[in-house]
């Protein structure tokens, strides 16, 4: 199999592990009979230890110089842990204390694996000429059908049968990262400057807010645009396909979109980016008419799609001995942190403005605009 051949069984294998797993969850833990109080502790745990895990194990990789091993140590035993969702015992305070370890476990081990991987593709691809979208795109379409499977599977067999399918994909992963190439080994070794050093890159410390904005401005999306949708009488059919248009048209842009982000590079990518969240969010704010959403939706390939590609082409610039170091802290600080917190405010704004809130999204994004315009735009340019 050629390096992007491995590359996209990569992606492929963990995002359609994510994409099952994702929406059924929260219904795996309830049926272990957690309560619904249970079950927000459980999830919020698992992000916390995400967020502080990503960016330790991402220098430890740095300095071991070694991320692949790093990678597919991780995917093993996340696979390996992921079973204890599905063999903890249900019922009682046991059941709350058992889940509650297995989440920590668990998302101490995934939380480098996306990172990583890009980290490692992105560093293949910048030294082969390769296009990094057109290989990513293959989790993105995993992601589509791990869901769909996931579905169907918990629809003959019930959630808990979804955790199986979950452990499988990352045990997959864990086998397509052991045929990498290890990553420049001996530039990588030991890198130095410890956390702060991608910090000493005015690119990078522009990206990180850059990111936060605009990723973080899906959040409203994510937690309630189906209860909204559902509210305004559209069907979960409907709905649905909605939510598979955006993915199907990132999958697109990722696919096609190389010669376009080579063109306007981060920069132009970012404020693509943003004005795009400011379309979209302020249509979805004002209007729940079906041709309209069908519309914008098309747009999350550019507002989630194309600040992606950006981000990646901003990371490249790094020293390779800082390079897993920076993707987790980009995925750590400059997206998961800012989508804890405004997926924890969206429900107050949601419940109070309702299909308004997305005003709020569509603010982050304009505020985004000069960010990527003025801020990026001169970090970047004195790097050259």
């Amino acid at each position: 199999m050629t390096l992007p051949g491995r590359f996209a069984l990569l992606f492929a294998a963990q995002f359609a592990a994510i994409g099952a797993m994702m929406p059924f969850l929260p219904a795996v833990l309830q049926s272990k009979g957690l309560s619904a109080e249970q079950v927000s502790a459980v999830l919020a745990a698992g992000s916390a230890v995400r967020l502080l895990a990503a960016p330790a194990i991402g220098r430890g990789a740095d300095r071991l110089g070694d991320p692949r091993a790093v990678l597919v140590l991780a995917a093993l035993v996340a696979g390996c842990t992921a079973s204890g969702y599905a063999l903890a015992p249900g019922g009682g305070p046991s059941a709350f204390a058992a889940l509650l370890v297995v989440a920590l476990l668990h998302s101490l081990f995934l939380a480098p694996v996306v990172p990583l991987s890009d980290a490692l593709w992105l560093g293949a691809s910048r030294r082969l000429s390769l296009d990094y979208g057109r290989v990513r795109s293959a989790g993105s379409a995993a992601f589509i059908v791990g869901a769909v499977a996931a579905g169907q599977v918990a629809a003959l067999a019930g959630s808990v049968a979804v955790v199986w399918l979950y452990a499988a994909g990352l045990l997959l992963a864990a086998l397509a990262a052991r045929g990498l190439p290890g990553e420049e080994e001996a530039a990588s070794r030991g890198g130095r400057g410890g956390f702060a050093a991608p910090f000493r890159e005015p690119a990078f410390r522009w990206l990180l807010p850059l990111s936060a904005l605009i990723q973080g401005s899906h959040a409203l999306y994510y937690g309630f645009s189906t209860i909204h949708w559902t509210a305004a009488g559209l069907s979960p059919g409907v709905i649905g396909l909605l939510w598979a248009e955006g993915v199907v048209v990132e999958v697109l842009l990722f696919l096609w979109g190389g010669g376009l982000a080579a063109r306007l590079g981060p920069v132009g990518l970012a404020a693509l980016a943003a004005g795009a969240g400011v379309v979209r969010w302020g249509v979805t704010a004002e209007t729940t008419w079906l041709p309209a959403l069908a519309a914008v939706q098309v747009l999350h390939s550019i507002t989630f799609g194309a600040q992606h590609l950006g981000a990646m082409r901003v990371l490249a610039t790094l020293p390779p001995g800082q390079a897993a170091t920076a993707q987790t802290l980009h995925s750590s600080l400059g997206t998961g942190l800012a989508m804890g917190v405004l997926t924890l405010l969206s429900g107050p704004l949601y419940a109070r403005f309702g299909g308004d809130g997305f005003w709020a999204m569509a603010a982050l994004c304009a505020v985004a605009l000069p960010v990527a315009l003025v801020g990026l735009r001169a970090a970047l340019a004195r790097r050259r």
